[in-house]
C-alpha cells in the first residue's frame, strides 16, 4: 500500500505543481471565457495557483525529508477542498469538464485517508 500511495502522491504532486506554476507564471494570455461562464478575478487565480504549488510540494517533501510528515495529510485535505471548488465551477461548463477535477479530488481523499490510517509515514 505504501508504494501505491507514493506513486499517487508523486503523480498528484507533478499535476499540482505544474498547474500552480501555470497560474502563477502565465506564459500565454488566457483566452476569454465562453459566454455565460463565470471567470474568477486574477488575484483569486494567483491565490489558487500558490495553494496548488504549495500543496503539491506538501504531498511529497515531508515524506522525502522525513520531517513533519503529518503535513502530507493536511496538504491532501487542502487540495481536496480546492478540487471540490473546481468541480463546482467546471460543472457549469458541462459534466464532462468536471470529471478530471472529480477524479483528482478522489485521489487526494485517498492519499489523505491512506497516509492517516492505512500506511502513515514514519
Amino acid at each position: 500500500m505504501n508504494i501505491v500511495l507514493w506513486i499517487i502522491q508523486i503523480l498528484l504532486a507533478l499535476l499540482f505543481v505544474f498547474s500552480g506554476l501555470t497560474k502563477l507564471l502565465p506564459i500565454l494570455t488566457m483566452p476569454p471565457p465562453p459566454p455565460g461562464v463565470w471567470m474568477p478575478p486574477m488575484w483569486f487565480l494567483k491565490f489558487i495557483g500558490l495553494c496548488e504549488l504549495l500543496g503539491g510540494l506538501g504531498l511529497v517533501l515531508p515524506g522525502l525529508l522525513r520531517r513533519q510528515q503529518y503535513l502530507t495529510v493536511l496538504a491532501a485535505i487542502g487540495l481536496l477542498i480546492i478540487m471540490i471548488g473546481a468541480v463546482a465551477v467546471t460543472r457549469t461548463m458541462g459534466i464532462g469538464a468536471a470529471v478530471l477535477p472529480l477524479i483528482t479530488g478522489i485521489l487526494c481523499a485517498f492519499v489523505a485517508y491512506g497516509r492517516s490510517k492505512l500506511s502513515p509515514l514514519r
